[in-house]
């Protein structure tokens, strides 16, 4: 049982380090239930606290998640269309990987700028909003992206700790 645990809580790990940066997903939240699942192995004793400020950490940048593109996008002058416009614009570069790594810097900001632009602003405005809106969304992303590699460097050591009892038949 052991063996599986631990194999489910580094899928969950992986999953939380994709979540980083798809907005499908809680990266953090799973990288936090990885943690967990190896927890609760027989061979890795508990040790709540550790538990409960990593969930609450985790629980934190979930929330500033949503925060930062919208402070970013008001800090310069944008509105909820440009939030939106980041976003959609990710989903695009996720969905149509024709730029690879460079479509999921492009186009969330070509995203932000179609939104404000939707939202009848001038395009000077509208291109400082999504500059902001954009540079929110690389804060947040950013964030969960350490927290979630943190997570995945707690499980390693504390699976090598254990490794011995973990993966003994």
């Amino acid at each position: 049982m052991d063996i599986l645990l631990t194999i489910l809580g580094f899928l969950f790990m992986l999953l939380g380090i994709l979540g980083s940066f798809l907005p499908v997903l809680p990266g953090p939240p799973l990288s936090w239930i990885g943690l967990l699942l190896l927890y609760l192995t027989h061979a890795v004793p508990n040790n709540w606290l550790f538990l409960g400020i990593t969930l609450a950490v985790a629980l934190i940048v979930f929330a500033l998640d949503y925060i930062i593109p919208a402070l970013g996008t008001k800090k310069f002058g944008g509105s909820k269309y440009g939030v939106l416009g980041t976003t959609i614009g990710l989903l695009v570069a996720i969905i149509f990987p024709v730029l690879g790594v460079f479509g999921i810097i492009i186009w969330p900001f070509v995203g932000a700028f179609i939104g404000e632009l939707l939202n009848r602003t001038d395009s000077k405005t509208a291109v400082k909003a999504a500059f902001g809106s954009f540079l929110g969304f690389l804060t947040g992303t950013f964030i969960k992206f350490l927290v979630a590699v943190i997570y995945l460097g707690f499980f390693i050591m504390k699976a090598w700790e254990y490794k011995g009892s973990i993966f003994s038949f």
